[in-house]
């Protein structure tokens, strides 16, 4: 969580310098964590009981989304806070939360679909390293050349 954090507020100060905006770097971690934390904690809390038993890859796939979707949504808060010729002193954080949940909501089938594609291409390289072993198998392809091309799909990945 702390990467996303850092991530999440190095995002702030870019949009506080593309808005000509003061920067504090305390300020802005805790206007982060105001508008962000407890949404992030409901929603991840919710998720793990929802997947029991599914391998961790899913659930960090999940986290990932989330965790993007919610840096998505930040953004949007931001942005608007910044156009309308706010700064972090005079941030609104109670109209933001509400502004935050809508933008989540957008934000998560954003992520959605950079999973989905994803996903897609993951399954595509299966495929694909099943037809190098294939060919393997049944000679075409020598043990160094399969493991080159094999090197070269998961690379893809």
């Amino acid at each position: 969580m702390a990467a996303v954090t850092a991530v999440q507020l190095n995002m702030l100060r870019q949009l506080a310098k593309l808005y000509n905006v003061n920067f504090m770097e305390s300020l802005g971690k805790n206007i982060i964590t105001a508008v962000a934390g407890s949404s992030l904690a409901r929603v991840g809390a919710s998720l793990v009981k929802a997947i029991p038993g599914v391998g961790t890859i899913i659930g960090e796939m999940s986290m990932a989304a989330l965790s993007g979707a919610s840096t998505y949504a930040l953004g949007k808060v931001f942005a608007n806070h910044f156009a309308n010729g706010g700064n972090l002193e005079n941030f609104d954080l109670k109209n933001s939360k509400k502004v935050y949940e809508e933008e989540l909501k957008n934000g998560k089938t954003v992520a959605n679909e950079v999973v989905q594609t994803k996903a897609e291409a993951s399954d595509d390289i299966v495929v694909r390293l099943k037809k190098l072993a294939e060919l393997r198998d049944a000679g075409v392809l020598s043990d160094d050349e399969f493991s080159q091309m094999k090197a070269k799909l998961l690379a893809q990945m």
